[in-house]
């Protein structure tokens, strides 16, 4: 019979979790393995608004521009952030809107993924479902994005958790760690 050890025993997690950070730091992949953890629902809003549109991200971006794509983001994040016990994976720029650093704040646990640019670059170089993205100077482009959103991630979040070097059970373990401290 095996038994855990009291390390390796999940806390007990309350209300739901927000995954924030930048594009390419692993949101959706974190988020999977985090919600199999504490057998729980997992949610991405960016694949929500693809499959209630019918279109993905990019052709969203094409049609309606940022300020049409940010217009459903929110209001799919006003209504994922209503699910009790769901792990969350936002998009990059959820911060962008004051409602949507308040909704989730106020409704979960909010994780701030963080990893270094260059990390980054490599995650997201061959992608093309980076609108924003798509332009000669990725890297200057990237530390534009980080640099208006760094302070914003880092205002709504419960925790940072750095994702660059780690593998995703490295970075689930520190995730609950920070679960078990505000806990106590």
């Amino acid at each position: 019979m095996l038994r855990s050890k009291a390390s390796d025993a999940v806390p007990a997690i309350n209300g739901s979790i927000f995954l924030v950070g930048p594009m390419g730091v692993g949101k959706t992949t974190i988020g999977r393995q985090l919600a199999l953890t504490l057998k729980r629902e997992f949610r991405d809003s960016d694949r929500e608004i693809e499959e209630r549109t019918g279109a993905s991200i990019p052709l969203i971006f094409e049609l309606e521009g940022e300020a049409g794509f940010r217009k459903r983001e929110r209001e799919i994040l006003d209504e994922l952030t209503h699910l009790p016990e769901i792990v969350l994976a936002t998009g990059g720029g959820v911060v962008l809107d004051s409602d949507n650093r308040l909704w989730m704040r106020s409704r979960g646990y909010v994780v701030y993924l963080h990893a270094p640019i260059e990390e980054l670059l490599r995650r997201t170089s061959q992608n093309r479902n980076r609108p924003l993205l798509q332009t000669a100077d990725p890297r200057k482009r990237l530390a534009e994005i980080l640099e208006q959103r760094n302070p914003l991630y880092r205002s709504v979040a419960d925790c940072i958790v750095e994702t660059g070097r780690a593998n995703v059970r490295q970075v689930i373990k520190e995730i609950l760690s920070h679960f078990g401290k505000a806990a106590r």
